[in-house]
């Protein structure tokens, strides 16, 4: 079903950038400003110059953070600092981290994908997008003719035969490694140009369907750039480069993929007290009172929210002074009617679905256009406790993560999640190796 493809990838020359921690950045979408400036100060050729450039108050239309990204490309690739392998090539990435403190791997084949409409279901999404990320990403396409960080897919190799063929192919000499990036992680990179390999990988991969897993809006922005530029240019017919997308391709069996919750921070809810909002909880949720964890006990709320027999329950944090609340639904058919009638039975069964259509929506009165002013996320669940001790927010909802099987199964009937349902962790990183399409 998908078509894989090598390419000429481009990345640091390491003859004259030797530490690789200090350029490679996050992707664009968890970049605040602060981050973005400590970026700029780590090393004169950080990719955040390219990926995610500062935006100037006397930016104009021929002066921008855009147009400054394409500057910068062209004089590091012309000045050696970036390099374009001649063969090319498919490349696994190894990426070492540590999660609820074990040491973990997760493996990622970095290749091309065909660009295929959603309809077709080759490339299936799991979340909606907003329009402002898109709009960014793909400004930043026509500036760069470049995908500058990968989209993170996932396949599942159910034979084992691809598992196979990559750990084969990660055993000889690296082409890239990065040691103890900020974050304390490390990465190795292997090129595969072996011509007999590469085909083998591809019609492994060919017949697999591919999940977006985080991404979503460089993939709909690559969608509208190659609209635009085949509207532009009829005279443009067959294959072109730009029909294609950077991917880092994971096994969705991969043990080292780790998926975080999105928990929800509501900043303030003027109308209705605490009292109230557990007044309007109860006749949908068994409230239990817990006590709140010491730092550093994650595994305390993992067991708060431990289920059986496909059951939803939530933590609140906030409603009780100094406690902590179960809500544990009573009835998921008590609560259909406040979800959207389009969305299939295992959307509406979600934790974030519940806690978007049922709390957020249909008893705290919030909308769309009220996320961001009054609504944020965090993935950390004693972050979250820290920020209402704080009172940064009123109320936290803390929930379980969703699991890989369960993103496979809504994008496989047609429907995708609440927005902010998953957060892919670690994230990849842009600047390790990527595509230019001109």
């Amino acid at each position: 079903m998908a078509d894989i493809r090598p390419f000429h990838g481009v990345h640091y020359n390491t003859a004259l950038v030797k530490d690789l921690a200090r350029v490679i950045c996050p992707p664009y979408d968890i970049i605040p400003p602060q981050l973005q400036q400590q970026l700029y100060q780590c090393s004169e050729y950080n990719f955040i110059r390219i990926e995610f450039g500062k935006e100037l108050p006397q930016d104009s239309a021929t002066d921008n953070r855009y147009t400054r990204a394409a500057a910068v490309l062209a004089k590091w690739l012309h000045d050696g600092i970036l390099v374009t392998d001649e063969t090319p090539s498919l490349y696994v990435a190894d990426h070492f981290f540590t999660h609820k403190g074990k040491p973990m791997r997760r493996r990622s084949l970095y290749c091309l994908v065909k660009l295929e409409e959603w309809d077709r279901m080759v490339v299936r999404p799991h979340e909606g997008t907003l329009s402002r990320p898109k709009d960014d990403r793909l400004n930043l396409l026509w500036a760069l003719k470049a995908n500058t960080s990968p989209i993170m897919g996932l396949y599942q190799d159910t034979e084992g035969d691809l598992a196979g063929m990559l750990d084969r192919q990660a055993r000889g000499r690296t082409l890239l490694e990065v040691h103890r990036d900020p974050a304390g992680e490390d990465r190795k990179l292997w090129a595969i140009t072996d011509k007999t390999a590469i085909e083998a990988i591809r019609s492994c991969l060919e017949r697999l369907p591919i999940y977006i897993a985080d991404g979503h809006h460089r993939y709909e922005s690559a969608l509208n750039y190659r609209r635009s530029r085949r509207a532009s240019s009829p005279g443009e017919t067959g294959e072109m480069p730009f029909d294609f997308v950077l991917m880092a391709l994971v096994d969705i069996d991969d043990p080292g993929l780790v998926i975080l919750p999105a928990h929800r921070l509501i900043r303030s809810t003027p109308a209705i007290s605490a009292e109230h909002l557990i007044e309007k909880l109860v006749p949908f949720f068994r409230i239990d009172e817990l006590p709140v964890p010491a730092e550093n006990t994650v595994e305390q709320i993992d067991r708060f929210l431990e289920k059986t027999d496909g059951e939803i329950k939530l933590l609140l944090y906030g409603a009780r002074k100094g406690g902590l609340l179960r809500l544990t639904l009573r009835d998921h058919s008590a609560v259909r009617q406040m979800m959207p009638y389009f969305h299939t039975e295992l959307y509406q069964k979600l934790d974030v679905s519940v806690v978007d259509h049922v709390i957020l929506e249909g008893l705290l009165g919030f909308t769309h256009e009220m996320v961001g002013a009054f609504i944020d996320y965090t993935n950390d669940c004693l972050e979250a406790i820290r920020k209402v001790d704080e009172q940064e927010f009123q109320f936290a909802i803390i929930v379980s993560p969703v699991k890989p099987s369960v993103v496979k199964d809504i994008a496989d009937s047609g429907d995708r999640m609440p927005r902010k349902s998953t957060y892919f962790y670690p994230k990849i990183p842009a600047g390790l190796v990527f595509y230019r399409f001109s």
